[in-house]
């Protein structure tokens, strides 16, 4: 065995250790996706059950709007794309979808926890025990299908039942909790007991999911919150107020959100390792996007984008907010909050998500292992047969 085989297996968990070289590897394969998560992979969930979208989010790839918080593509899309699956519908919509390679369970706005806010408060209804219970309906009703002794066209848009234990199951949730956290005014000390309550509250709905099948379970922790534009002082407060010496670090990102979010993540690490203890079988892969997108942003031009704290759509200065494809007063004069003329030079679109082409960049970097515990391309992290 060479060296640096060797090097790499002392870091893989036991259900690896017989794995030699990546060259070995055997495809998964896998049939279809199913995703939960929050507006990051969410495919039109929000807009289905609320209030469509609108130009100009989706202009870039689509369009036209898509229910998709961005200008474009979102990194499920991309992951959808490298496994060769068409792009994923949310499960509440209702017109020409087709579900045969997976379903999207995502919802703008969605929480780990239950919150006590409406959708117009900025809360969901569809937290991810919702979504995990969806996919309990889901998996129900499609096998009532197939359990028919006569199979006719209409199965033909849903996945068989088998697929079910040979899908991959991606997780992207949990920032809306930390914004929630920071929000009611908690600090790092105060907020320990509520991230913990968080991630016990992750680890049940992971074990719902385990125990409806799903043994590839790929699990994103959550971005540098703090590093959002709406986030940083430049977008939100008095410019006569000093920032104190510490609240911001060298990227211009709000410190303590980001070590609120780190907190998390640990956490989160922590449980996925106690996950693959208890689930031997299974196949669980921790994602650090905090990692990668720390990387884009600390290297934005760099990597050929403007200063990742400008906001492609929407208008935010001088303490005045409109909304990426919305109307509103500033200064006694009706404005509209439209796009930027190259989306692909920023990072963020709106304030708060991505723009296509930062998914894109973070996409490229996650779905070859380079952020992942193990170390594993997501076209490999399924169990060992």
């Amino acid at each position: 065995m060479a060296i640096g085989s060797l090097v790499i297996l002392l870091f893989f968990p036991s259900w690896f250790l017989s794995v030699q070289t990546r060259e070995e590897l055997k495809s998964c394969d896998f049939p279809a996706i199913f995703n939960f998560g929050d507006s990051n992979s969410d495919t039109g969930c929000t807009a289905a059950a609320f209030y469509p979208e609108i130009l100009p989010y989706g202009q870039t790839f689509f369009h036209e709007a898509v229910g998709r918080a961005s200008d474009g593509r979102l990194i499920i899309d991309f992951i959808a794309e490298y496994l060769g699956f068409p792009y994923l519908s949310a499960y509440i919509n209702s017109i020409g979808t087709s579900y045969r390679h997976g379903a999207n369970f995502a919802a703008g706005s969605s929480t780990i926890r239950r919150q006590n806010r409406t959708y117009f408060d900025g809360g969901s209804p569809f937290t991810l025990e919702i979504q995990t219970e969806q996919l309990n309906q889901f998996k129900a009703r499609t096998g009532k299908f197939f359990n028919r002794a006569e199979r006719n066209s209409f199965t033909r848009n849903f996945p068989k039942p088998e697929d079910f234990a040979k899908a991959i199951y991606t997780f992207d949730i949990g920032q809306n909790d930390i914004a929630a956290a920071i929000s009611n005014g908690m600090g790092m000390e105060d907020s320990q007991p509520v991230i913990s309550d968080i991630v016990d509250y992750f680890a049940n709905q992971v074990q719902n999911v385990y125990e409806l099948g799903g043994r590839t379970l790929w699990i994103h922790n959550t971005g540098p919150i703090g590093c959002l534009p709406v986030a940083m002082p430049a977008h939100n407060a008095n410019k006569q107020t000093p920032v104190a010496a510490g609240y911001l670090d060298q990227n211009g990102c709000v410190q303590y959100q980001n070590d609120m979010a780190k907190d998390f993540n640990k956490k989160l690490k922590k449980l996925v390792v106690k996950l693959r203890a208890q689930f031997p079988e299974a196949s669980i892969i921790y994602v650090d996007m905090f990692s990668a997108k720390y990387e884009l942003i600390s290297n934005a031009n760099k990597e050929g984008f403007v200063d990742p704290s400008e906001i492609c759509c929407g208008y935010h200065e001088d303490g005045n907010n409109v909304n990426c494809g919305n109307k509103g007063m500033v200064n006694g004069k009706e404005i509209y909050a439209g796009s930027c003329e190259d989306p692909s030079k920023y990072i963020s679109w709106d304030g708060v998500h991505y723009t296509e082409a930062a998914n894109h960049w973070i996409a490229n970097r996650i779905l070859n292992g380079s952020f992942s515990d193990p170390p594993l391309p997501i076209q490999y992290s399924c169990p060992l047969q």
